[in-house]
């Protein structure tokens, strides 16, 4: 149980440690640090995976499951977000011309 207590807090910390740090990020950053988290994303699908994997028991199987769904949201998000920036600087068809 002490163990429990002890995880709960950390995660519970993490939570407002996490909210306070992004909401000081100014907007017009967000979008160049997200496609940054990209590769810390992937290495969470990496850890979720072996996670689903190991099967210790059904909770861990389904919460490893969930954590690899999440982390290929965040990380096809993060690509997509960082394609459209991306393509915000190519020029236009009509400047070609």
């Amino acid at each position: 149980m002490e163990t429990f207590v002890v995880a709960l807090t950390v995660f519970v910390l993490a939570i407002f440690v996490g909210f306070e740090v992004i909401t000081k990020v100014p907007p017009t950053l967000h979008t160049p640090l997200m496609s940054g988290s990209n590769a810390i994303s992937g290495i969470t699908i990496i850890g979720a995976i072996l996670s689903a994997g190991t099967q210790h028991t059904t909770l861990t199987a389904i919460l490893g499951t969930l954590a690899v769904v999440f982390a290929t949201i965040n990380v096809v998000g993060g690509f997509a977000v960082t394609d459209r920036m991306l393509q915000m600087f190519k020029p236009s068809k009509r400047e070609k011309v």
